[in-house]
């Protein structure tokens, strides 16, 4: 493989990416982030774009997976939506990184947790980029908001972490920093 085949493929898969923002756009419609003030579409497309440009993937199944990371679990797309429109992979990624709402918060997040750690490496870099970029701007919440959600982003990596140092190093390094950066 030369250096430029991962680009080439990702610009290949550039309708797909582009497809998967308008979803994103049009589900999200309306949502606002938990500063009450931002669009959180925003977040979304940021996610795609640290997979890409921070964590160096180019996939564009994982990329749209990224954008629509949170569809399933705060919108009324559903798996199936998904499938017919973006193909199983992408469905399955998704599917992978959505709770499951029914069941009560501590169970929730322990299943969640159990849940990442058994989806395959894709997902995981997903969450990773999700965790920087939810990181990124924890510091516009109130300081016991944003302690809150430190401490949650901080127990949900030391769940992932050493999965997620053997298979994206660099990517672990980044989320652990910028918690031991928010932390003090």
């Amino acid at each position: 493989m030369t250096n430029n085949e991962p680009f080439a493929k990702a610009s290949q898969g550039w309708p797909l990416v582009a497809q998967a923002i308008t979803l994103a756009c049009q589900a999200h419609q309306g949502q606002l982030r938990k500063d009450g003030r931002t669009p959180y579409v925003g977040h979304v497309i940021r996610v795609g774009w640290v997979l890409e440009h921070v964590f160096g993937i180019h996939d564009p199944e994982v990329l749209a997976a990224g954008v629509l990371h949170d569809v399933i679990e705060d919108t009324t797309v559903d798996y199936d939506d998904l499938q017919r429109q973006f193909g199983t992979r992408v469905a399955d990624l998704v599917a992978h990184l959505s709770k499951d709402k029914r069941r009560p918060e501590p169970q929730r997040e322990e299943a969640y947790h159990r849940q990442l750690l058994a989806a395959g490496p894709e997902v995981l870099a997903i969450k990773l980029a999700d965790l920087l970029e939810n990181l990124s701007d924890v510091t516009t919440l109130p300081p016991a908001k944003r302690t809150e959600a430190v401490a949650k982003f901080q127990a949900t990596f030391q769940v992932l972490a050493p999965a997620a140092q053997r298979h994206w190093p660099l990517a672990a390094r980044l989320v652990e920093a910028r918690l031991q950066e928010l932390a003090c």
